[in-house]
């Protein structure tokens, strides 16, 4: 019933960190498979992502924030769910997920324990965050950097920088959904005392703002693939992770609909410009994935 509030539609912003981690792994790290813990990874992501996103519609909704029906909207505005409904859910999640994440730990070791405790720390007060204008790095550092790097370590049972590094352009998009909700509401939400990035940064520095992470994240897979760090004995990004330029028309697309906010083409082209980014970010993600794979066969077809 819980998870009907949660936004599903976001839900694949979070699951992709852990499945790009996931296959980092293994194609870069060396290390087989463990379809079990990926799941029970992927599971943990997905319902500490639901329990958040629950808080933070609980918490809007009372402030008065999210009022009015959109085709975004969570449960509490439509009426499926109050908000005490939502809020016992969204504790009733984060037990679950805490349990799961210290099953994983223990099978993993302590560098999960760490990353975990960082992940529930931050999602369980996410909406303090937002309203200080801290939204959007929690985003990013949570459904984005904290996913790669605890996906690594569930699989490899190690920590390295890498794919803390190689997640930052995955983040970046998780980020900008968040950012495109909040920049769509900067009125109502400097009405009710809540100061989020997006309102810091007023509507030309939000647009400035949304193209830097739309476009910086394929800038980003660019310098991966063209700078490899060898000064940290890392090799550089696979060179089939390019793939994610086959994304770039429909970046350009989000970036054109930014442009006619005030004029859409359509009426709702800026209201659901988040849920929008949230496509965009599971179809550059699905890219990023496959070109890891890509290479790893390629290297299989080699003999090496």
């Amino acid at each position: 019933m819980w998870l009907i509030a949660a936004r599903p539609w976001a839900l694949p912003a979070s699951t992709m960190p852990v499945i790009f981690g996931t296959s980092l792994a293994v194609v870069v790290g060396g290390t087989r498979l463990d379809v079990l813990l990926f799941a029970g990874a992927l599971a943990a992501m997905m319902i500490l992502h639901s329990a958040a996103n629950m808080l933070s519609d609980a918490f809007d909704f009372r402030h008065g924030l999210d009022t009015q029906v959109t085709p975004v909207s969570g449960a509490i505005v439509r009426g499926w769910l109050t908000d005490r409904q939502v809020l016992y859910g969204a504790v009733v999640l984060f037990a679950a997920g805490i349990i799961l994440g210290m099953g994983l730990a223990w099978l993993t070791g302590r560098i999960l324990l760490i990353i975990g405790a960082a992940g529930v720390l931050i999602g369980g007060g996410y909406t303090l965050l937002k309203a200080h204008a801290l939204g959007d790095s929690a985003v990013f550092l949570n459904f984005g950097i904290l996913g790669g790097i605890g996906a690594w370590v569930v699989q490899t049972k190690s920590f390295s920088w890498l794919p803390i590094i190689w997640t930052v352009p995955i983040a970046m998009l998780v980020s900008g959904i968040l950012h495109a909700n909040n920049w769509r509401d900067i009125a109502t939400d400097s009405g009710c005392r809540v100061r989020t990035f997006a309102a810091v940064l007023g509507d030309r520095g939000s647009f400035r703002y949304f193209g830097f992470l739309l476009f910086g994240s394929q800038v980003l897979v660019l310098v991966f693939v063209g700078l490899p760090l060898r000064n940290f004995g890392w090799p550089p990004l696979p060179w089939p992770c390019l793939i994610t330029l086959a994304a770039l028309p429909e970046a350009l697309k989000l970036w054109g609909r930014a442009k006619r906010r005030h004029r859409p083409a359509a009426p709702l082209d800026f209201v659901i410009l988040d849920g929008a980014m949230a496509r965009y970010n599971l179809h550059f993600g699905l890219l990023y994935v496959a070109g890891l794979w890509i290479a790893y066969a390629l290297r299989f077809l080699r003999g090496q």
